[in-house]
């Protein structure tokens, strides 16, 4: 991940957590140059553990995108909930377990 600063989290709007750059297109998929969002460590580590650089690139490529999947919702609606200080442990789904 890149640099960490603090901030408030484009996906989860949580306040005052540290923050790292998101590209919505992965850089391996062109996205280098291409819109990139803030996002908190959590749900940062949640996007790339649910979704491949495919899945993201094609179809999750904006913060809105990504707020309507259901895979990620379902998270955001518990992470808003934690304090900025909570460790949060990140598991790969079962279908990207899968996918290898």
């Amino acid at each position: 991940m890149a640099k960490k600063q603090l901030g408030t989290c484009e996906l989860c709007k949580r306040q005052e957590v540290e923050t790292t750059e998101h590209h919505l297109t992965p850089k391996e998929m062109g996205g280098t140059f291409m819109p990139t969002a803030m996002l908190c460590i959590p749900c940062h580590k949640q996007i790339h553990a649910l979704y491949t650089n495919d899945e993201l690139a094609v179809r999750l490529n904006t913060i809105q995108d990504l707020r309507s999947d259901p895979k990620i919702s379902s998270f955001i609606k518990w992470i808003r909930k934690q304090p900025s200080s909570k460790l949060v442990r990140t598991r790969k789904s079962n279908e990207r377990k899968k996918r290898k």
